[in-house]
Formats: structure tokens, sequence, C-alpha cells
């Protein structure tokens, strides 16, 4: 029975020169012996991760997407330096080991961590892997939790203050984004104006406590453990971490989280088994999280509208590179239905709101 994230071959127009890579590994890392094999993970739609084999040691290697031109959402070098100002304080994110911007190796910045070994969940549990109501109810509380301590991390204690500046943040991301989707937008896609209109009217204040924020904190981002899987044990995907508003982060996070009773479309993005018997809701998960960080949550709506348009603008700006033929992955087609979809369930939330 195999329930951990496992590579797979490399797909086709992302292989990476092993001989480079071995001569790269010989420099910065000589203690590594043995034969190498390099494999890919497939899941994740943004930076190349690939598994690198050396041996009976395994790393991971991540590298920007071929063809993407979006610098600041694939900083290879940004990402190393995060990870380590934030392993010594935080040992659940993977411990960087070296990084390159020598184009030499693949003609882009790359780094090179360790493998946290574990189990990530997929859109469905893996065959031999079951939770209970109990258990599942466990592993949400224990998702909360965690991402509640992150947000309690001292940033500037902790080397991290260069991750960005917090007064105007939230401006800066609804204006961003927006312009983002603006720039990103293929004829087939909606125009999302009216989502658009909506965050720039109801935009919250600035909060008087920024914290660290991932940015990308989901299920598929965060490792089990084998032996008992309600128990995080590694937090991946530090790409777009910030220095900025909690609620922001955790609008981002719910905008992946489906419920149950969720719309049939909606069920179409789920992206982990957030419907299992005993899963938290989104309106159990901001309960809890208000209990546990004494925030309010009174204007959550507009944290969560916005969640739901940046997860639309990462998924057009993925499906543009696809319309362009700059990528031939047959998942980026599909991106363009999500988009729809997150219009719709944007402006649904936008019609039932107090705000």
């Amino acid at each position: 029975m195999q329930v951990t994230d496992q590579a797979v071959g490399v797909r086709e127009g992302e292989a990476l020169d092993p001989k480079k890579v071995r001569l790269f590994l010989d420099k910065t890392l000589p203690d590594l012996t043995g034969e190498l094999t390099i494999r890919q993970f497939p899941s994740g739609f943004s930076n190349l991760t690939y598994q690198i084999r050396v041996g009976d040691q395994e790393l991971v290697l991540r590298r920007p997407p071929v063809g993407a031109k979006i610098k600041s959402a694939h900083d290879m070098g940004r990402e190393y330096r995060i990870l380590t100002a934030l392993h010594p304080v935080f040992p659940l994110c993977p411990k960087p080991l070296a990084f390159s911007e020598d184009p030499a190796t693949m003609g882009c910045p790359f780094y090179i961590m360790e493998k946290i070994k574990g189990i990530i969940l997929r859109k469905d549990l893996p065959a031999g892997l079951t939770f209970t109501p109990d258990q599942a109810h466990t592993l949400c509380t224990n998702l909360v939790r965690l991402q509640a301590d992150l947000h309690a991390i001292d940033v500037r204690s902790a080397g991290l203050a260069f991750l960005g500046k917090p007064e105007g943040y939230v401006a800066r991301q609804v204006k961003g984004w927006s312009e983002r989707y603006r720039n990103a937008r293929t004829p087939d896609a909606p125009d999302f104006e009216k989502v658009m209109a909506w965050l720039k009217e109801k935009m919250q204040p600035d909060t008087d406590s920024p914290t660290l924020v991932h940015n990308d904190y989901k299920l598929d981002n965060v490792v089990l453990n084998p032996q008992s899987p309600m128990e995080i044990i590694g937090v991946l995907d530090w790409e777009m971490a910030t220095y900025g508003d909690p609620l922001m982060d955790l609008g981002n996070s719910l905008a992946y989280w489906i419920d149950r009773t969720d719309p049939e479309e909606c069920q179409m993005l789920r992206g982990g088994p957030t419907n299992l018997d005993g899963a938290l809701t989104r309106r159990e998960i901001i309960d809890l999280y208000a209990e546990i960080t004494g925030r309010s949550m009174d204007a959550f709506d507009f944290y969560l509208c916005f969640g739901m348009f940046r997860l639309a603008v990462i998924a057009q700006q993925i499906y543009q590179r696809y319309h362009k033929g700059i990528t031939r992955d047959p998942r980026f087609a599909m991106l363009i239905g999500a988009v729809q979809i997150l219009e719709r369930a944007a402006l649904r939330l936008m019609d039932n709101s107090k705000l």
C-alpha cells in the first residue's frame, strides 16, 4: 500500500540535464554519493518540483515553470531566503540546501531542499487511507491551529521583515491582482469587473497586527505523518509568502475549501478531501480561527471574496500560458472552466453579503 506522495516520469518539455545537475551537486553538496536519478512530482500548477535521488538520499529541486514571466511569483532566490530564515524558528518548513542563479545549469534560478517524507492529500484519499469523522475533524482542526501558529511567528526577530511592507498591504493586493487579471485575460475569460469593483468598494483597512502570510496554505501544501495522518509534519510551497494581513491569508486558504454542501459545479474545483464526513466547513474554520486568535471576523466576506478572485487570477495566468502555446501541459486547458466557476461563486457571495 502506497499512500505517500510519489514522483513520476518527467513531463515532455520539462526535463533537466542530468549531467549539469550532477555537476552542480558535486560542487555544492559533495557528500552525496551514488547514482543520480531525476523524477518529477506531477501535481501543482506553479513552480516545477523534481525528486532528485542520489544513491539512497532524496532531495527536492524547485525551478520556475517553462515560459513563466511573472517574476514575483517564481522568485527562487526569495523562496530560498525565506526558508533559510524560517527553518530555525519553524522546522516544519523544508530545510534549504543549495541555490543557484547561474543560467548554465538549467537556464533559470533554482534551489534544492531536503525532502519531507509523508502523505500529501490530493483531491481524494489515496487507496488504503481512510479517516473516521473524528479523525477528519482532528486533521482540519490541526490545519487551522497550525495556520494560527504561523501567524504568531515574530516576523522581525526571525529575520523575515524583508518579506514585505504591511502598510497598505490590502490595497496593494486588490489593485495588483486586478491588474494581473486584466493583463492575463483571454477572449474566452469572464471580465470579473463587477467583482473587482466590489472588492475596491468593500476594501478593509490595514490590520494593526500584521503577520507572516504563507499565501498558499492548503491541504495539499502540508505533509502528514504516515503513522498518524492527522498530524502535520511539514508545510510546503513558500514562494508567495509575505508580511501582511492574516485574514487575507485565511481568505486565500478558504477559497480552496469546498464544503460538502457547495453547488455541484464548485465540487469540480475541489483539490483536497474537504468533503469528508467530519471535515470542518468554511464557517467552522472561520469560527475556530476567531476563537484561537481573538480576531474579528465581521468583514470576512471581503477576505473570502478576495481569495476566490485571487485564485481565479492564478488560474487565468496559467491558462494564458496554455492559450498562447507557451506550455502544452493538458491540465492547463481546463483552468478556464475554473475561472468561470470562481466568478460565479464570488458573485453569489457578494449577493448574499451584508457588507
